[in-house]
């Protein structure tokens, strides 16, 4: 009796393992995927009156700045350099939506990576560790 309960838990236990194994590699391959489209991510805003173009990547960083010719007909400098900066933070924002929304389709609810995009807060990257080993499932 006891060999027939030990060979149904093995059985279970490598069910559960073959089952997190799975969804482990299929995490894996999302990761890779969604680095790839992270890398290729741009986003362009246009100032309201499209003189000033503004293009960055996933990170925020800057990629291009474009300014149109008839940007030189006004040579109020603080006025261009606000439309620029404007322009520039909604390409940011954008980005970073795209960002997030991107993290949000390949992460699996709950796991903290989207959460912490979305706030900042290094808590939520922490949070199932810690409800894990609150639980004392962790190790010990």
């Amino acid at each position: 009796m006891s060999e027939r309960v030990d060979r149904d838990a093995n059985r279970e236990l490598r069910a559960r393992f073959d089952d997190v194994y799975g969804q482990y590699q299929q995490l894996r391959s999302g990761l890779d995927t969604l680095q790839a489209r992270l890398a290729q991510l741009r986003v362009t805003r246009r100032s309201p009156d499209g003189h000033v173009t503004a293009t960055v990547g996933a990170q925020g960083q800057l990629v291009e700045v474009v300014l149109a010719p008839a940007i030189y007909r006004d040579r109020d400098a603080e006025a261009l350099s606000r439309k620029v900066t404007e322009t520039v933070h909604a390409a940011v924002a954008a980005a970073t939506q795209a960002t997030q929304d991107l993290v949000a389709e390949t992460m699996p609810a709950g796991a903290g990576s989207a959460e912490f995009l979305r706030t900042g807060d290094f808590g939520a990257l922490l949070g199932r560790a810690d409800a894990v080993l609150g639980r004392g499932e962790g190790p010990a």
